[in-house]
């Protein structure tokens, strides 16, 4: 007789921000991950992180950005390249030149947290992510980010109101710390059945045995 186990989706945290380049990658991974475990039920949920917590609500020109964290463009670019290749692999053209401003992303975490009541995380995310790394978008830019909200079918004329207030600050501040707390130092990171933990952006092989080994060996599973 199948247990509840089997019908019950499993879930998987992705702990990421979205000025992350390798959470954008990671994404891609997991989605091909997913696709070669059909048989497995999983539900996503996001989680923030900050890649940089320092930076201003305002965010920071992303040339002064660029030179104060890897000492100027040209080796920005060297470090840049496997991430545009890595990129190219997972049809996603990573677009860095656009990029006008190093963002900080508090405001991005509270839509895709908020994003979870149309049950629309995962689009948020990608459009989020879309916006920053191929569009060269403004993601401090309340106007960017209620039409962002729009586009995935929220009530962006809410999102609107939302946006100038602190509502759900303290939430995000919550998930920052417990993500620190559980010993995410770095993202993407995968939390698959609130059990094991793949931190960075694994091949999809990898996050696909993961993915079967918690649904192998989740709690309740076993025979009776």
């Amino acid at each position: 007789m199948a247990s509840m186990q089997d019908s019950e989706p499993m879930h998987i945290d992705i702990v990421s921000d979205v000025m992350c380049p390798w959470c954008y990658i990671g994404k891609r991974r997991l989605e091909k991950a997913l696709a070669s475990v059909p048989e497995i039920p999983v539900a996503l949920r996001w989680l923030p992180f900050q890649l940089d917590p320092t930076l201003p609500r305002e965010g920071k020109d992303r040339q002064t950005y660029l030179s104060e964290k890897f000492g100027g463009a040209e080796r920005a670019e060297a470090v840049y390249e496997p991430v545009r290749e890595a990129g190219r692999q997972e049809g996603i053209p990573f677009a860095f030149d656009k990029i006008r401003k190093s963002p900080n992303t508090l405001d991005c975490h509270r839509l895709i947290l908020w994003s979870r009541a149309e049950d629309a995380q995962t689009e948020m995310a990608e459009r989020l992510f879309r916006l920053y790394f191929v569009e060269g978008a403004d993601l401090t830019d309340r106007a960017v980010l209620v039409q962002a909200a729009e586009d995935v079918g929220m009530m962006s004329d809410l999102v609107a109101e939302l946006l100038p207030t602190d509502s759900d600050m303290e939430k995000i501040q919550k998930d920052l710390d417990r993500a620190q707390a559980i010993g995410v130092t770095g993202v993407p990171c995968f939390i698959i059945d609130e059990r094991f933990m793949v931190m960075g952006a694994e091949k999809p092989e990898t996050l696909a045995a993961a993915i079967k080994h918690a649904h192998e060996t989740r709690p309740g599973d076993g025979a009776g």
